[in-house]
């Protein structure tokens, strides 16, 4: 299958281009368009314990799965809100962590659970899970969006790399977190700064420029 990213890094779609047969597995309400195929929706592998797991991690309880017809067609992915879109390729053992409402899409042999972060996220004033994306045979495909553009950081061996928990999206399974604070507990409550994930290993972090949380703040004030 060939994908196909347009308009990023503001207003992203994803196009999946799909031979006879070929299947790929998408949030609902993701489709945008579609031809030549086929839509199922279902809870995906794991059956309804899978679809619980997926729901912890903020995800839909059910997948819908777009299979192509005897012609081969495509189908458009789009995400809920304004920004970017990008893809990990995830081979066995190498999983991918998402944070919650960041999953877009992926190749049938990838599937999801989620990753409880304890009483850290329960303090951290974001979702309690990240989504653990992984391959269950061979090299898989992983989509995932994000509010704002997304850029790369690089966590290198002896090096902590600190970011806020609101613009988290992803990392790969060789970096290790905690939840923790800049500064006091002055700066903690007057600073606009809140908790942050503080990342050490050897790997990779992305993050998004645009935390959806201080738009609807900006929303609230104004409104009030």
């Amino acid at each position: 299958m060939n994908a196909t990213i347009e308009f990023d890094p503001s207003y992203t779609l994803l196009t999946i281009d799909l031979a006879q047969g070929e299947s790929i597995k998408a949030e609902p309400g993701a489709m945008a368009a579609q031809q030549g195929v086929e839509m199922k929706t279902g809870m995906g592998s794991g059956g309804l314990f899978g679809g619980l797991k997926r729901m912890l991690g903020s995800e839909s309880f059910f997948v819908n799965t777009f299979t192509a017809g005897p012609g081969g067609g495509w189908v458009s992915l789009a995400p809920p809100t304004p920004g970017d879109i990008k893809s990990q390729e995830l081979f066995p053992g190498a999983d991918l962590f998402i944070q919650g409402s960041s999953f877009l899409g992926s190749t049938a042999n990838v599937e999801l659970d989620s990753k409880f972060q304890g009483l850290r996220g329960l303090v951290s004033g974001e979702s309690v899970f990240f989504l653990r994306a992984y391959a269950t045979d061979g090299a898989g495909t992983v989509y995932y969006n994000s509010f704002g553009a997304i850029k790369e950081l690089r966590v290198e061996p002896g090096q902590e790399l600190v970011v806020d928990t609101g613009h988290v999206v992803a990392f790969t399974n060789d970096v290790q977190y905690s939840i923790g604070k800049v500064g006091g507990i002055g700066s903690l409550i007057a600073g606009g700064e809140g908790l942050v994930l503080k990342f050490r290993g050897s790997g990779s972090v992305w993050v998004q420029t645009r935390k959806l949380e201080s738009l609807m703040d900006k929303l609230k004030t104004k409104g009030g």
